[in-house]
């Protein structure tokens, strides 16, 4: 919690004019007993009148309204820091999420970073707001009363030591408890966002086949942990309330007690057993408040953790490393490259290949053989567990990231746009392409008629992911958005499964006549797509099983061999 303070580096003077106008609140709830007192001594039993009395009431009154106005006005900067606060830590979290590399992020969740965006940091902010409010004005009235006890009778001051005290091994007890069943609790949120997230996914899916009751079974196992977790979570803190009411009810009844007998024997007086009574009610409420504040600070603490879980995830993304371009006669080369995904086998092993400029690749295997992970060790998405990738006679480690997909245009597996005019996602990687360009990296990727059936051309609008758009054209815009890039390396990763052959045939034609050469790696479950490559690579269970063109590896390759002939059967062919 104490790294995340820095957040409040820009509001410190709000920070500290919080608590300073809940400090004069308390200042003044602390005299009033005191006027209580004296009015009764002095004015009532002590026969100074009724005008005594109405000054001192007008002096209750005064100090009321000067409390209410520091209240509000340390009210007003709490709420200011600690909005200040989760703006910027967010805005930071966002950053470093941003940062992360695919792995980094397969490992952690999309539902777990949700949640520690959304949930986590709002818990946050609720106890920065509470801490500033109350961390120093409770404890200050609770010991301040102490105090003013121990002026008015030592014996009573002592009444009230003990007291606090035996508050004091309470409160901490329930919070160091309290603290892992907030973060288990937290833990079983992160589960209920999973299957949440999940479900809305697949939703077209759950409902093809029927899956519904079993989806509502599944969430509903699942909220009922989040439930329990949090009922037990709460029992435990419930007993904050009670354990303070009894402590503070047996103390009162002491002092009570004492305070007659001190009366009776002339040690006290009447106004003053009365203030003791109130300064006692005073740290009840007090005590009631710093219990809610105990409960806030344990569950912010719970979340702190696993915020910083995020910020101390160590950066994967290597900064370029200046060494000099070795001479190199091939623009990308493999060299006996391994690949793995976090806490498995190998998805790629012993990979080793070379492909010159302006080459078409084409990669074909059955479904889990490794080509989308081949494909995004280029980029440098993923990095190699074993040997070496090289782009330009550069291993792609000592490549700044942001230089090397300069060079790189991706339209993964899974075509995504996003909310805006479908002129703004075209312009995603390169902001100043201007409207030619545009057209005519659209009509290279055969979605001409998708713009001029939408309503507004270029500033037709488009739903989050796309989903105003048919499968097919979503594939179609964004390789429209890679190619207006203009990368040197173009990877297009299944990106025309839902394209009918005749249009994935013209769109290869099209690639064939672009003006700027770019090395092209087709990664597709059709060898129709591919037969024109330059190159083509055969996996198999992660192993490059076959090498060379469509005539060679008919001859060659076995298991290229049945895949074509398997697809020209069942089209009849």
């Amino acid at each position: 919690m104490t790294k995340l303070l820095k957040y409040l580096r820009h509001y410190v003077l709000e920070s500290v004019l919080a608590p300073f106008f809940k400090l004069l609140e308390a200042v003044f709830e602390l005299i009033v007993p005191i006027i209580v007192a004296s009015i009764i001594d002095d004015g009532v039993t002590g026969g100074r009148g009724a005008g005594y009395v109405v000054n001192m009431c007008l002096i209750l009154v005064g100090l009321g309204v000067v409390g209410l106005i520091s209240s509000v006005t340390a009210q007003y900067f709490a709420a200011k820091s600690a909005v200040g606060f989760s703006k910027e830590l967010r805005q930071d979290l966002f950053k470093k999420m941003q940062s992360l590399s695919y792995s980094q992020i397969d490992g952690i969740g999309t539902s777990r970073m949700i949640t520690r965006m959304t949930s986590d940091v709002n818990q946050l902010q609720s106890g920065v707001n509470m801490v500033l409010r109350l961390f120093m004005r409770s404890p200050f009235i609770v010991f301040g009363a102490m105090i003013m006890a121990f002026t008015i009778s030592v014996t009573a001051g002592w009444v009230f030591a003990a007291t606090i005290a035996v508050l004091c091994v309470v409160v901490l007890g329930i919070m160091l408890v309290t603290i892992p069943l907030y973060r288990r609790s937290q833990s079983n949120l992160d589960k209920v966002t999973a299957a949440t997230r999940q479900t809305l996914v697949g939703v077209r899916v759950l409902r093809a086949f029927c899956k519904e009751d079993e989806e509502v079974q599944n969430f509903n196992k699942k909220n009922g942990a989040l439930c329990a977790s949090q009922k037990f979570a709460g029992l435990i803190s419930a007993l904050m309330n009670p354990l303070t009411y009894a402590v503070i009810n047996v103390a009162t009844i002491i002092l009570i007690y004492y305070g007659a007998l001190e009366v009776d024997g002339g040690m006290l007086t009447q106004g003053e057993v009365i203030a003791l009574y109130n300064y006692m009610a005073q740290i009840l409420v007090e005590l009631i408040k710093l219990a809610n504040l105990i409960i806030t600070v344990t569950k912010s603490f719970a979340c702190a953790g696993r915020v910083s879980e995020i910020f101390a995830l160590p950066d994967e993304v290597a900064p370029p490393v200046n060494r000099e371009k070795r001479e190199s006669a091939h623009f990308i080369e493999f060299r006996d490259v391994c690949a793995r995904y976090s806490g498995g086998a190998n998805a790629l092993t012993d990979i080793s290949f070379t492909v010159e400029r302006g080459q078409t690749i084409g990669i074909i295997g059955g479904t889990g053989s490794g080509k989308s992970t081949l494909v995004n060790l280029i980029p440098h998405f993923y990095s190699a567990s074993g040997g070496e990738v090289f782009v330009d006679g550069q291993n792609v480690n000592d490549i700044g990231d942001k230089k090397l997909r300069e060079l790189c245009g991706v339209v993964p597996q899974r075509a995504v746009l996003f909310r805006g005019t479908i002129r703004e996602n075209m312009q995603w990687g390169n902001p100043a392409a201007d409207d030619e360009n545009i057209l005519k990296a659209i009509d290279t990727a055969c979605a001409s008629k998708v713009i001029a059936n939408k309503d507004g051309g270029l500033d037709g609008y488009v739903e989050q992911g796309g989903k105003n758009f048919s499968g097919g054209q979503r594939q179609r815009l964004t390789i429209a958005r890679a190619l207006v890039k203009k990368p040197e390396i173009l990877i297009l990763d299944d990106s025309a499964s839902a394209l009918d052959y005749a249009t994935d045939a013209k769109l290869r034609s099209n690639l064939r006549t672009l003006d700027y050469s770019p090395t092209v790696f087709i990664v597709s479950q059709r060898t129709s797509s591919i037969m024109g490559a330059d190159k083509i690579l055969v996996l198999d269970n992660g192993s490059l099983v076959g090498v060379g063109t469509h005539e060679e590896l008919l001859e060659n390759c076995r298991l290229y061999r049945e895949i074509h002939y398997s697809q020209f059967e069942k089209e009849g062919a």
